[in-house]
């Protein structure tokens, strides 16, 4: 039985020089590289307040985020968290740094999120939102949070505090990035 993921004409080998399997086109010899997925959000404030968006899709549809998903093709990071901001919570926001990049190897994910200033406290669910708030830090329903790297990047945002330079953190210590 022939694999569907796999286009016609390809197969799995490992490719002379390489060390993993790959799929290679049997015609021309093309080798498709799978790499992982960048993932780019923010911890988007104002005021005293975080945004957060309330997920209307798969996976952890119901559950609350912050505003991240796809890095797309031709977008720089720092882009790809504003388009982010707007797409989910119609947020227009000013990145102020990178944060954290959080390792994510058993979905072939890498997370970068950014710290970011909200331009105004005008927001609104977008297509991927079903509802958006901003959040006190003791009003952040932290039982309903969507995956691990959302707790994760609140702590971290809380710890930095209103520091200016620091160092970019990245998965806490024992997180070896299972998501729920």
């Amino acid at each position: 039985m022939s694999d569907p993921s796999v286009p016609p004409d390809f197969r799995r080998a490992v490719p002379d020089g390489d060390n993993r399997e790959r799929l290679v086109c049997e015609t021309c010899g093309h080798i498709q590289y799978d790499n992982p997925k960048v993932v780019v959000g923010s911890v988007a404030t104002w005021e005293d307040r975080i945004l957060m968006c309330r997920r209307a899709i798969e996976p952890r549809s119901g559950f609350w985020t912050l505003p991240a998903g796809y890095l797309e093709l031709n977008e720089t990071t720092e882009a790809g968290a504003a388009r982010e901001a707007w797409e989910e919570a119609r947020a227009r926001i000013e990145i102020v740094g990178l944060m954290a990049v959080y390792n994510v190897p058993r979905i072939s994910q890498v997370q970068l999120f950014y710290r970011a200033r909200l331009l105004s406290d005008k927001i609104a669910p977008g297509e991927e939102s079903t509802a958006v708030a901003l959040y006190r830090w003791n009003e952040i329903p932290w039982d309903d949070l969507a995956f691990p790297s959302v707790t994760w990047a609140l702590e971290q945002h809380r710890e930095i505090g209103d520091t200016e330079t620091f160092a970019v953190r990245g998965n806490p210590p024992g997180e070896t990035g299972d998501m729920r």
